[in-house]
């Protein structure tokens, strides 16, 4: 049997994390796969729950979390809703939660521990990934899932002198309409930290095994990012799916119980990755 089991741990600034553990029964002890969600993003978009049952079927465990600022609450944990804290996110926040996830999985206060994981991030969530991945040891295997290869490419350069100006700039949300507010502390995370936000840096000091994927129709994150990293990084697997888009051709909300093409091949390619 197939069991999901959720969780509240503190994550930056001690704003709660939602988390859930997907996983067989039978196998509590099966190797850990945690996913890292992207800018805008939450643990229970679109297919994200039809994907973590599918590791689960195929002998993993599979953690998924919402960072501590993406803009979600415990009581509207798939609505972006929380405009403050939204607007006080950083990359180094983003850092420190996927670290207290990590502890969390290799604790073992809550789960059975793990002695290693592996991990997935999309997206802004890759790049975190990838910096995480060359910073702990922890991390065994790496797949990341239409990375950016820098934060800077979330915005354009030219729009920074009016976001210092007004201290405050706002990011459209394509789905809901939204406006978002950034505070312009996330750009002076990065100007304060220049080399640890180095998303193409870490990626050339990554030494685990490594999966790039992206799909040639992605039209967010085009597929530059991915062979970028890959440049940096020639050991990494590299893996192109063909008519993909951003979100692998799954959408939010998502009806039914199927993945999607694109999506299904992203999935097998990292299940046959982690098994090797």
């Amino acid at each position: 049997m197939i069991k999901k089991q959720d969780f509240n741990i503190p994550g930056a600034k001690g704003r709660g994390m939602l988390m859930d553990i997907t996983y067989k029964t039978s196998n509590k002890n099966a190797p850990l796969v945690i996913f890292a969600h992207g800018f805008k993003g939450f643990k229970d978009w679109g297919t994200h729950n039809l994907v973590a049952r599918y590791f689960a079927e195929h002998g993993f465990r599979y953690l998924k979390f919402n960072f501590s600022h993406n803009g979600t609450t415990a009581d509207n944990p798939s609505d972006l809703t929380n405009m403050i804290a939204f607007a006080d996110n950083t990359f180094s926040i983003e850092l420190e939660d996927l670290k207290a996830v990590i502890d969390f999985a290799c604790g073992g206060s809550g789960i059975a521990a793990a002695s290693h994981v592996y991990l997935i991030g999309h997206s802004m969530g890759g790049g975190i990934s990838i910096i995480k991945t060359a910073e702990d040891e922890r991390i065994k295997k790496l797949v990341s899932m239409a990375s950016i290869s820098g934060f800077r490419n979330l915005w354009p350069k030219e729009m920074e002198e009016q976001w210092r100006l007004t201290g405050v700039t706002y990011m459209a949300n394509k789905r809901t309409g939204q406006q978002m507010p950034l505070k312009v502390g996330l750009l002076n995370d990065l100007d304060k930290n220049p080399a640890r936000l180095d998303i193409l840096g870490h990626a050339a000091q990554i030494k685990q095994p490594w999966l790039i994927v992206h799909g040639d129709a992605d039209t967010s994150v085009p597929l530059a990012h991915a062979e970028e990293l890959k440049a940096v990084q020639p050991a990494a697997e590299y893996l192109v799916i063909k008519d993909a888009d951003h979100v692998f051709n799954a959408s939010h909300p998502f009806v039914g119980d199927l993945l999607p093409d694109a999506l299904l091949e992203f999935c097998n390619h990292a299940i046959s990755f982690f098994n090797k």
